[in-house]
């Protein structure tokens, strides 16, 4: 490909069993499964990346500048810090994204932030309320330390939205609105775009530029054209691409971006000037 694309949303299969590490397993049926609703044309395309290996050698095939892991801290998954780090120190492509679960660190979740970001280099923190036990609102107050944290660190804040949240009633747009009101410094990156709520999260990001969404492997639902036609317009800058690997193949999604109907100089901005300006990448 000849544009430059930095995948803001990617993860290996070896990274967790949720994500296809081993065949013959509930969560590797689930990985496929996904992938086959999503329009993956290869439904087990991830097992190249069940290696280290064979993860860098496809994110080189793809041609895509860089690729940004993105750990989890909810009671089902779990990707420490320092491995994230230990991952992507290994290689340039990757851009390494920490995450924290401010219910299981309490008053310890700002000095996690602070750590995973200056001492660990980690780019940003991923943030998963609607996953936790309780699950919680993204405006809960237990958030809020960790977004004033981050807002002073300057670096963006990653929520977990969309469809697989266990109680959709926590992908709600109109929380992250008040989250991006509250702190107005802090970069708020949506991933899953808070699809199917597209129209809700569009008008959030309308009203509040700090606010940013990766509609991903959601752009392709119906629905998804609304994310197309915002980019188009008022938030040319605030929509980027992610392929959601390994619940769909990277270079088959870069290809079906470029022919959503992106003007060409948004798709530049989507493929990779919005990510390098969030994440701070040279």
């Amino acid at each position: 490909m000849s544009r430059k694309i930095i995948d803001i949303r990617n993860r290996p299969a070896f990274l967790h069993d949720f994500y296809g590490a081993r065949r013959g397993t509930p969560e590797f049926e689930t990985a496929k499964w996904l992938n086959h609703r999503t329009g993956s044309a290869d439904t087990e395309h991830f097992v190249r990346s069940q290696t280290e290996a064979g993860y860098i050698e496809e994110i080189r095939e793809t041609g895509f500048a860089a690729a940004v892991v993105i750990g989890r801290d909810t009671p089902a998954i779990r990707n420490d810090n320092d491995a994230i780090h230990a991952l992507v120190s290994r290689h340039p492509e990757l851009v390494g994204v920490g995450s924290i679960d401010p219910e299981r660190l309490g008053r310890r979740a700002p000095d996690e932030a602070e750590r995973a970001i200056r001492g660990l280099g980690l780019k940003a923190i991923n943030l998963e309320p609607g996953f936790g036990e309780p699950a919680r609102a993204f405006d809960d107050a237990i958030c809020w330390p960790v977004y004033e944290a981050l807002q002073d660190l300057e670096a963006p804040v990653f929520l977990m939205s969309g469809p697989t949240t266990p109680n959709l009633a926590f992908n709600d747009p109109s929380a992250i609105g008040r989250v991006a009101r509250r702190f107005p410094r802090l970069a708020i990156v949506v991933h899953h775009g808070a699809w199917p709520r597209a129209d809700e999260i569009i008008g959030v990001a309308f009203r509040y530029e700090n606010v940013t969404l990766v509609p991903d492997m959601y752009i392709f639902q119906p629905g998804g054209r609304l994310y197309v036609e915002a980019a188009n317009g008022a938030l040319a800058d605030q929509i980027a691409f992610g392929s959601s690997y390994p619940f769909r193949a990277m270079r088959q999604s870069a290809d079906d971006y470029e022919r959503l109907g992106f003007r060409d100089d948004v798709l530049d901005m989507v493929f990779s000037a919005t990510a390098a300006r969030l994440l701070k990448l040279v």
